[in-house]
């Protein structure tokens, strides 16, 4: 890169670590205010995430909660031991039913946003982090609550569509550790092993860089590799087990075996 060019992007980078905006107007006056009041944000931002997901999550633990009362009544004339047993029962199946509304719930919160998660390369402390923020949020509550028995399944596919994320015919995803669905597109016949890692973000120099991921069709990601942000995968191609692909990497497509 010519040094005068260089000199010119580098001008142009934004400081990440400055407490006033480049923006303007209202978004710059908001921005501006995340940023002098990082810490007082960051928990007005954590005390509405919680409550929007403790909201949700008890939606989806409604079907189960009743469930439980009824078979509390109904069985409350019974010997005691069955009684209990049934109570057992439907706290299970209750958890279940919890599971699979949180499969739909939680995508309907995320839809209901008033923001989408966008491709940014900025500052944590900004208006554009904070849809990434909710998304991967939402994302990871139903990860770490119940989506590993739903793995690999239909309906793990139907949440992550569900979620924003572009699946193929034919695709299968045998992990959880996805995040950024939404900027995630996966072609036909892609197979994704177990605990791969795929994320379209990453940090860079103090900024935070969110960047779509595109595996096409027919390729395949080893078992617990690691795929980051702003990677594009060809077809057919093949990622290891355990093999890291570093961002902005470009993985040529492989010609079919003749």
């Amino acid at each position: 890169m010519d040094k005068g060019l260089q000199k010119e992007t580098e001008q142009k980078r934004e400081n990440v670590y400055s407490a006033k905006s480049e923006k303007s107007g209202v978004s710059g006056l908001i921005e501006t205010i995340i940023r002098k009041f990082r810490t007082v944000s960051y928990l007005v931002a954590l005390a509405l995430l919680y409550f929007l997901v403790l909201l949700a999550m008890g939606i989806s633990t409604t079907p189960g909660v009743y469930l439980f009362m009824y078979a509390q009544e109904a069985t409350a004339e019974w010997w005691q031991l069955f009684h209990y047993l049934s109570l057992g029962c439907s706290v299970m199946f209750g958890y279940f039913l919890y599971g699979l509304s949180m499969i739909f719930v939680i995508p309907l919160f995320n839809f209901l946003m008033p923001f989408r998660v966008k491709p940014f390369r900025g500052s944590y402390f900004s208006l554009a982090s904070v849809p990434w923020y909710f998304h991967n949020a939402f994302i990871y509550v139903v990860r770490y609550t119940f989506l590993e028995f739903f793995t690999p399944t239909p309906l793990n596919l139907l949440f992550y569509k569900m979620m924003g994320m572009k699946i193929g015919k034919h695709a299968h995803i045998n992990t959880t550790n996805i995040s950024d669905a939404a900027l995630i597109e996966i072609g036909d016949g892609v197979t994704i092993g177990g605990s791969a890692t795929i994320f379209a973000h990453y940090a860079s120099k103090g900024y935070l860089v969110v960047e779509p991921v595109k595996i096409k069709a027919g390729a395949t990601v080893g078992i617990k590799a690691t795929i980051m942000g702003d990677v594009e995968i060809g077809e057919g191609a093949m990622i290891g087990p355990h093999e890291v692909v570093m961002p902005k990497t470009r993985i040529p497509a492989v010609e079919p075996k003749t």
